[in-house]
Parts: structure tokens; sequence; C-alpha cells
């Protein structure tokens, strides 16, 4: 039988699937691919000559098909570098989300092990509001995960022109509602919003209505950022 994720986490993570994904351009707009160094003592990551502060999410053994969260790397335990990936562990306690309070997950039973390790990576990295994480291939069986700690590096701002791409790129993330993708966006944007069967309606900063309507299952079937005004993102 496929291995899934509990409820918990699949909640939290729709949750902040649209913000996640417009975090993740953020760190891809700032660190293309390419060559890379860490030095996990420093917490430093450097690629294409930038040099940026981060903590070490996690690890992913591809022979093994396990996750070690980096608070429990016996090499790491207590360290600077492994801090950022502790307070994700609180975030799984605060919010009942198993997957991320035992130190490791084992992956094997599910349906593309692979995938399953960048969304924990994924859900790591929106717990801590992070401007999106790193995933690089640290030898022919590990990869490791990075996430920003600098900064220099901040969060991406609501931006009502490229709301469209992220709430329908987070709804496809999961696939379990798009509701709920879309009252996640708002709400770690900041924004309040109102509720009907068929939309959900949001007053965006600097002027202009938000409204993300609905088919009759549950998809997404329009989105209107409405008039804006110049400057408001």
């Amino acid at each position: 039988m496929t291995v899934a994720f509990s409820d918990e986490f699949l909640h939290a993570a729709e949750y902040h699937a649209a913000w996640g994904v417009q975090q993740l351009e953020v760190i891809d707009r700032a660190f293309p691919a390419g060559p890379w160094t860490a030095d996990l003592d420093q917490c430093r990551y450097e690629s294409g000559g930038r040099n940026l502060r981060v903590g070490l999410l996690g690890s992913y053994d591809l022979a093994e098909q396990t996750w070690l969260w980096g608070w429990a790397n016996p090499g790491l335990g207590g360290s600077a570098v492994a801090a950022a990936s502790a307070r994700v562990a609180e975030f799984g306690r605060r919010h009942g989300i198993v997957e991320l309070q035992q130190e490791g997950v084992s992956l094997a039973g599910f349906a593309d092990p692979r995938r399953a390790a960048e969304a924990l990576a994924f859900l790591g990295m929106a717990s801590l509001g992070a401007p999106g994480y790193i995933g690089q291939e640290a030898g022919p069986q590990t990869r490791v995960y990075f996430v920003p700690q600098d900064p220099e590096l901040r969060p991406a701002p609501l931006d009502p022109v490229a709301m469209p791409r992220h709430l329908l790129t987070g709804a496809q993330l999961f696939g379990r509602s798009p509701r709920l993708v879309v009252k996640g966006w708002f709400a770690l944007h900041g924004l309040t919003v109102q509720e009907a069967a068929d939309r959900i309606t949001a007053s965006l900063p600097g002027g202009g209505t938000a409204v993300v309507a609905f088919d009759s299952a549950g998809r997404i079937s329009g989105i209107d950022a409405g008039p804006v005004s110049a400057g408001a993102h």
C-alpha cells in the first residue's frame, strides 16, 4: 500500500502552497543552478559569486529513501546551522504535524520518494516564512536542503500581477483544496477575505479587489485582480 503524508501535513502544505511557490521564485532568481559550496560551521552558502547565510533544513538519502531533519543530524544537533530546522519541529508540535516533529521520515513507501522529500523541504521552508529553499546533490546518494536565513534576502511581497500564476501553480502542488490554497495565500500576505460558495474576495493594498472564482467541483475557474494603482506592490 502506498504511504501518504498525514492530513495535518497536507492541510498545512496546501495552506502555504501558493505563497511557497512565490517564494521559490525569489531563491531561483537569486541563485540560479550552478556550482556551489557550503560552510556549515559559518552557515554560509555560495554559488555564482554570491554568498548567503543559510540553515540546514535536512537531507535525503536516496539509497535508504529516508529524510533526516538538520536538528537530528548527529554531528549538527544544537549548532547554529541546525537552528532553523529546530524551529520547523516547533511548528510541527504546535500544529500536530508528526512529520515535522520526528527526527526522520521514511519515504520508501511513497509513490515518488524524491517528490516526497521536496514536499518536506517545501513545508519546512514555508513554516519558517523563508524566501525559498535550495536543494543540492551532496554526493551520489545524498541531497541536502538549505533555507535562507539572511536579512539581505527577504520573502516576496504580494504581487497582484503574478497572483494568478502563483495561485494556479499552488493549487496543482498537492491537489486537495484549491480554496484552502487561495485562503492561505491571502492570509499569509496579511489580507482578510470575504467568502461565498463560489468565490473568495479580498481588497488589495493600494486599491483594487481580487476575486477568485470556483466551479461546482471546487476548482479555480477564474482570477481577477481588478485595477491596482501604480506602485501598489
